[in-house]
């Protein structure tokens, strides 16, 4: 939905997978310059770790060549309800592992950014409703209720690597456990709790997976701060399929949920 992705297999059976960034005239939200910058640095930085990710082959002008994984997505495992609670737990695990993960800057690290976390998310909504005028969607006046909360963001005072992008699509699973993530092409240095927005995908995050995390729930400040992600995660959502020319009745139905998920999440 934003490279392109082929499948390579060469002479000898090995197989790659290559994904090209979008041509240079490809009109592109703020966060999104050199994106495939960010998802080799994470690639390496989580490869370090020992965490379970492809690996990068190539990285240069566009194009990003990795190992092929062999297991398939997790909404497509056809995986029972036992399966699905042990690797929901395994990848509580994974996540606190990836979290484990610091950076030098809060935010992305080609921009939006800044000195703190509280500084770096102001930045991050600024750039999206920036590209919310510049594309033409029009949006509720989100800015007050983000600011009304912006100081509890000041209780974050690591920035820890986010994937931020973690929903069962980019999530591979073979011989029942977690195989390999894909795609942190959207990952920023900031609040762990900044996660759960896709590991919890417009739900509240399952025993199983909080138990592998190594927690047992959110404090109201901590439940803010989430709300907070997921209406900046449907910002995004709102804004990117502009400039990508989405349209029809499956996008509308998905602007209109979009929509009452920010409603809901901020209070409007």
């Amino acid at each position: 939905m934003f490279n392109t992705a082929y499948r390579l297999t060469a002479a000898d059976g090995r197989e790659a997978v290559l994904k090209v960034a979008p041509p240079p005239d490809v009109p592109l939200l703020t966060y999104e310059r050199d994106l495939m910058s960010t998802e080799a640095l994470a690639f390496r930085l989580m490869a370090e770790r020992g965490l379970p990710v492809p690996e990068v082959l190539l990285h240069e002008d566009g194009l990003l060549l990795m190992t092929a994984l062999r297991g398939a997505p997790w909404h497509a495992a056809g995986l029972s309800g036992v399966e699905r609670a042990a690797l929901r737990r395994e990848l509580g695990g994974v996540v606190r592992r990836l979290h484990g993960i610091t950076g030098e800057v809060f935010g992305y690290v080609q921009g939006p950014n800044g000195a703190t976390w509280r500084e770096a998310f102001g930045n991050m909504v600024a750039a999206v409703l920036a590209d919310a005028r510049r594309f033409g969607v029009e949006l509720p006046d989100v800015r007050p209720a983000f600011d009304g909360c912006a100081d509890l963001l000041d209780e974050v005072t690591t920035p820890v690597l986010v994937h931020f992008d973690l929903w069962e699509a980019n999530i591979f699973v073979a011989d029942g456990h977690i195989e390999g993530i894909i795609d942190p092409e959207r990952a920023f240095f900031g609040d762990p709790l900044a996660e759960i927005p896709s590991v919890a995908l417009f739900s509240e995050p399952d025993e199983d997976y909080l138990a592998g995390y190594g927690v047992t729930g959110f404090s109201e400040a901590e439940r803010t701060r989430i709300a907070l992600y997921r209406a900046y995660l449907c910002l995004v959502m709102l804004v990117e399929g502009v400039p990508r020319g989405y349209s029809g009745p499956e996008r509308e139905q998905h602007v209109a949920f979009f929509r009452a998920k920010l409603a809901e999440y901020l209070d409007l």
